[in-house]
């Protein structure tokens, strides 16, 4: 599978921006009219591609690391961090393990033919690539670092939110219908602007120790989603769209929930299907 373009994720949340406004916002106003299904649910999967990112990692508590033997003191920053995500698709015919890979769910309520408001849940992960070559710099152990260094996750560091990166997002979704021929299918163009948190479980190793944090608040996303939604018979429907994202992570846990942060923020382009069901007559 070829690489994805760091550029991606900004394009593809350009290109929602001004999709949107063409296909939705520009049509002439009509009737807003009630709809008789108005809740849903859907879930899917998605892949996503992420621009490159400056983490920094911060612990001035002098707190002693069993694996290093030393009372660490750090403050350092690596410059334009590379990472992927991890589908793990190969996990999809395991029912048992079906949150495994990357999927998403969203709840969504029917104001009017127009407008819907909607819960949007990204399980996507986010791992750093492990032994690239990446500008370093601040003071571990009081000693000055200004250069080079080789992401080794044995001896220096590896990242990643792999049991989620977890983007919880309130979504007004615009609908205009596209093509509507009879009463079982009907296809609209949807637009998602929201935002909301991000709620990780950050897996890290640093000087050779390794920590899986829990869950926990850790900032905030924003970003707008959009695609064709097809609607079919009563109850079902089907979505693909693309996603462009900016998440900002201010508080990620590292080494210790009381004293050990990073902090890093990234573009997030994706791509995602889901399947939903309607529902409330």
């Amino acid at each position: 599978m070829p690489k994805p373009n760091p550029l991606m994720p900004k394009f593809i949340l350009m290109l929602c921006l001004l999709t949107g406004h063409a296909m939705c916002f520009a049509q002439r106003p009509d009737s807003l009219k009630k709809k008789k299904h108005r809740m849903y649910f859907s879930w899917g999967y998605t892949r996503a591609a992420y621009s490159k990112s400056t983490i920094r990692f911060k612990d001035l508590s002098g707190n002693y690391h069993e694996a290093t033997g030393l009372s660490n003191y750090y403050d350092f920053t690596i410059y334009d961090a590379k990472a992927k995500d991890r589908p793990d698709f190969d996990k999809l015919g395991d029912v048992i393990n079906i949150t495994i890979p990357q999927f998403v769910f969203r709840i969504g309520y029917a104001l009017n033919n127009k407008w819907d408001i909607e819960l949007n849940y990204d399980h996507t992960k986010y791992v750093v690539t492990d032994y690239q070559k990446v500008k370093i710099k601040g003071q571990i152990n009081g000693k000055t670092i200004d250069g080079d260094t080789i992401l080794n996750p044995q001896t220096f560091l590896h990242l990643e939110h792999t049991d989620g990166a977890n983007f919880w997002m309130i979504n007004a979704v615009r609908k205009c219908v596209i093509y509507n021929p009879s009463k079982n299918f009907k296809l609209s163009y949807v637009l998602k602007p929201g935002a909301g948190v991000v709620i990780p479980r950050t897996d890290v190793t640093l000087f050779g120790e390794r920590l899986n944090n829990n869950w926990h608040i850790a900032g905030w996303i924003a970003g707008v989603e959009n695609g064709l939604r097809l609607e079919f018979y009563k109850h079902g429907f089907f979505e693909f769209t693309g996603k462009g994202t900016y998440a900002n992570y201010m508080q990620v846990l590292v080494l210790g929930k009381d004293n050990g942060k990073a902090s890093h923020s990234f573009f997030t382009g994706q791509l995602t299907a889901t399947l939903g069901l309607k529902f409330g007559d």
